[in-house]
């Protein structure tokens, strides 16, 4: 009878965005983990079966990495969220009352009758209201690009910690003394 090597293993689950799938991939193959299987929903999440050997050396020091590489890479999602959240609140905000004032001519303008000075002023209260969010849009951009400016260094220092902390794991698993 043949003698098989048993290897235990450890198991681990995540759930990421589908986007960051590759990205994560590599982050936890840095680590020691071995992909398994991959399941796509359709809210947009990707859900990453995991495994690696029980016995593997430097374990601690790789558990310790791997949750600084998770932190980061959360902060560097967080980032990546952050540079358009402000502009889009903005945008929604503004966007509500420029159709707010639009409405508001169209209903001067409409609910009186026989009265010019009502017409006249929806008119002018319409031509706002669609002037108003004629401009949304590049009002939009320019705040998303001067946020976006201000992370760029930050999301820049983030992952060159991450691809850091990736090689000091890869090279931890190559190490042979513990």
């Amino acid at each position: 009878m043949q003698e098989k090597d048993f290897i235990s293993y450890e198991y681990k689950t995540k759930v990421i965005k589908t986007q960051e799938q590759t990205r994560a991939m590599d982050m936890y193959e840095a680590f020691g983990w071995e992909i398994t299987g991959v399941s796509t929903s359709l809210d947009g999440r990707t859900t990453l079966s995991l495994k690696r050997d029980r016995k593997l050396k430097h374990r601690q020091e790789l558990n310790r990495l791997e949750r600084q590489a998770e932190d980061t890479f959360n902060m560097i999602g967080k980032l990546n969220r952050s540079k358009t959240l402000g502009a889009s609140i903005f945008a929604y905000t503004f966007g509500i009352i420029a159709a707010l004032v639009l409405g508001g001519g169209m209903c001067l303008t409409m609910l009186t009758e026989n009265s010019v000075p009502a017409l006249v002023g929806g008119i002018i209260l319409g031509i706002a209201g669609i002037a108003l969010c004629a401009g949304n849009y590049p009002v939009y951009k320019k705040i998303a690009s001067k946020k976006t400016a201000q992370l760029l260094p930050v999301i820049d220092d983030n992952e060159e910690k991450l691809a850091n902390l990736l090689e000091k794991g890869n090279d931890l698993l190559g190490a042979d003394v513990i």
